[in-house]
């Protein structure tokens, strides 16, 4: 099933066409960030605190989880298409990275909290990589830390109650303490200029 963006959803001016991410005001403003290829113009600011539950069942904040470069994803584990591969990919750049000596740390974040336990966020996010966070919360957790991040969901109507889908962006953010989030990644971006992105970036604000 093909995941669509709603934009009355959501409250950034502009989405994701063809891959392209056009109008969103990225945080810390003052460094051209375009220069490594990330889009910092007029609109809303995303990103923003936010408290969840992790593998453990322990409750974490954002200050817990974002400590350094962290790439950030919403999605399911439901989902049978797109979150898998946006997750690979994320997993893939952070493994060039890694090569590179580079440490980037990739979250999973669900919002679909009535099925993804902690453990199966866990199981989830270390299918992909093994640094890989997972974090699910209560219904009123979950939905907050999206608001934060200016994201939308909306679970199936009238779908059947176990194996419901859920639509929802698709956006990955790529944040860095002390910046917020400073780039983030289409569908169609691939692993390899997700990583040059994160690269450049982290250079810039000598985050590594």
């Amino acid at each position: 099933m093909e995941k669509k963006i709603a934009l009355a959803a959501v409250s950034v001016a502009a989405l994701f066409i063809g891959g392209t991410l056009a109008v969103v005001k990225l945080n810390a403003p003052d460094q051209d960030f375009a220069q490594c290829g990330a889009t910092a113009v007029a609109g809303s600011s995303i990103g923003g605190p936010f408290e969840l539950v992790n593998k453990d069942g322990v409750t974490v904040t954002d200050a817990d989880v974002i400590t350094g470069p962290t790439v950030l994803y919403f999605g399911y584990t439901f989902c049978p298409d797109v979150c898998p591969l946006d997750n690979m990919r994320n997993s893939q750049a952070v493994q060039i990275l890694d090569e590179k000596g580079i440490s980037v740390t990739p979250v999973f974040i669900s919002i679909d909290p009535e099925r993804d336990t902690p453990e199966r966020v866990g199981e989830f996010a270390y299918n992909f990589h093994d640094r890989m966070i997972g974090l699910t919360g209560t219904p009123e957790q979950t939905d907050a830390a999206s608001k934060a991040y200016r994201t939308y969901y909306q679970k199936e109507a009238n779908g059947d109650p176990e194996y419901y889908l859920v639509d929802h962006s698709v956006q990955s953010y790529f944040n860095i303490p002390g910046y917020g989030v400073i780039d983030v990644f289409g569908h169609n971006d691939t692993p390899e200029n997700v990583a040059q992105r994160m690269e450049c970036l982290i250079e810039m604000v000598g985050a590594n």
